[in-house]
């Protein structure tokens, strides 16, 4: 099969279109998909960088969409399309997928959107149910609101919620399509500071909490945006990972909770987990178009290092995709 693998030459890593790969065996548990489509994400951008793969896995991608060609499941046959997360090896014809991270496609999508979906809105649901524990009449800080986080997460917040959204994003396009998807406040970082407009837009109240995907250079806006009980949830560190001063006291008056994830690195059963629930909350505004994956932009699978350096250049509205097989 043909693959994209990570390759170190020289204490120096790229990607390389690899043919006459061995199509990877899937053991017990486990479906072997021939896949449709591929998701480029900052994990990979992260894992081609630091050489930190995906257990050891040196094909990228850790998220695809495809049809099932080997089964011991029940729920997912052969022939079954499916989506879901994989321990990297998506950048490639086939890759395995554990049945328990795995999802059926609807009919209504095709295989990019399903690639689109996974890891953005598992992640999305994550933090803002699993560990930011938003509540109905809340108020959620939405950073990168365009991005493909951002843009399932905005949506799920809408369908399942009642909670007041707030994002911040960089263009007027970024922040139409927010408003599109069901923000209710929206802030160019480049043109205000956030803190200052949630200041004014709670009455001083602050917001819930926060989805972050920048970290220190948003470390003390953050804090201020925050209300009392405040939880934010960290899962980047695009604006850098070094805070130099930290006021304690702040935390302590507002009683904030402060947690780092990544979902990559979680252990199979813990996806298993989440991905169960995920289903059983949103399979249904899937199929009926309420929940809807953001494809931005798609490329060949021959085309990656292009969009690697699209992503890098953070000018996509929603999921860059791979496409891969014709199915």
């Amino acid at each position: 099969m043909k693959a994209i693998k990570r390759i170190s030459e020289n204490n120096q890593a790229h990607l390389q279109l690899c043919e006459n790969i061995d199509i990877p065996e899937r053991k017990a548990g486990q479906l072997l998909v021939k896949v449709g489509a591929a998701a480029i994400n900052r994990t990979d951008l992260i894992a081609k960088k630091t050489g930190n793969l995906p257990q050891g896995n040196s094909i990228l991608g850790v998220e695809v969409s495809g049809i099932v060609v080997e089964s011991d499941s029940d729920s997912f046959q052969v022939g079954t399309r499916v989506m879901g997360l994989v321990n990297g090896g998506g950048y490639a014809e086939f890759a395995v997928m554990n049945a328990g991270n795995a999802m059926l496609l609807p009919d209504s999508l095709d295989f990019e959107e399903g690639a689109a979906i996974p890891e953005v809105f598992l992640t999305a649901y994550q933090t803002l149910f699993w560990l930011g524990q938003l509540k109905n009449n809340e108020k959620v800080l939405i950073h990168a609101g365009a991005s493909g986080v951002g843009t399932a997460a905005i949506q799920l917040v809408k369908q399942l919620t009642s909670a007041k959204i707030f994002v911040t994003a960089g263009s007027v396009e970024k922040l139409a399509l927010c408003q599109k998807l069901g923000a209710d406040v929206l802030i160019n970082y480049h043109e205000e500071d956030f803190d200052r407009r949630i200041e004014k837009a709670t009455a001083g109240e602050g917001v819930d909490v926060i989805l972050d995907f920048v970290g220190a250079s948003y470390w003390k806006q953050n804090l201020n945006s925050l209300a009392y009980d405040g939880r934010m949830i960290l899962i980047g560190i695009l604006g850098g990972s070094m805070v130099n001063e930290v006021n304690l006291m702040q935390l302590l008056e507002k009683r904030v909770t402060i947690t780092g994830t990544l979902l990559t690195p979680r252990s199979d059963a813990y996806k298993s987990d989440l991905t169960k629930e995920f289903i059983e909350k949103t399979s249904q505004l899937f199929t009926s178009g309420h929940l809807k994956p953001i494809v931005d932009s798609t490329f060949s699978l021959d085309e990656v290092d292009a969009a690697h350096e699209y992503m890098e250049s953070n000018k996509n509205k929603g999921k860059i995709i791979l496409t891969v097989n014709k199915i």
